[in-house]
C-alpha cells in the first residue's frame, strides 16, 4: 500500500467542509493515530465534529492551522 501524498494548501482549500481524521492527518503530516489521540485528549490542533463514534475535521480550521493564521483571530 502506498502512502498518500501530502496535499498542498491550495488542494486543501478545495476540500469539502469536513474531512476524515485520516485525510486531515495526512495534510498535517502526522499519523491518524496521533491525531485521534489528540482529539481524545481534547487538545486537537483543529476543530472536530463528533459523529457517533467517529469525528470529522472542519476543513476551514485545517486551512487556518496550515496557513499559520491565529486561532483567536479566526
Amino acid at each position: 500500500m502506498t502512502k498518500p501524498s501530502q496535499p498542498t494548501l491550495a488542494d486543501i482549500r478545495k476540500w469539502p467542509a469536513t474531512v476524515s481524521v485520516e485525510q486531515a492527518a495526512t495534510a498535517i503530516g502526522c499519523s491518524k493515530s496521533h491525531l485521534h489521540e489528540r482529539i481524545k485528549r481534547g487538545d486537537s490542533p483543529v476543530k472536530t465534529i463528533p459523529l457517533g463514534a467517529r469525528h470529522v475535521v472542519v476543513t476551514a480550521d485545517l486551512v487556518r492551522l496550515l496557513s499559520g493564521e491565529d486561532r483567536a483571530a479566526a
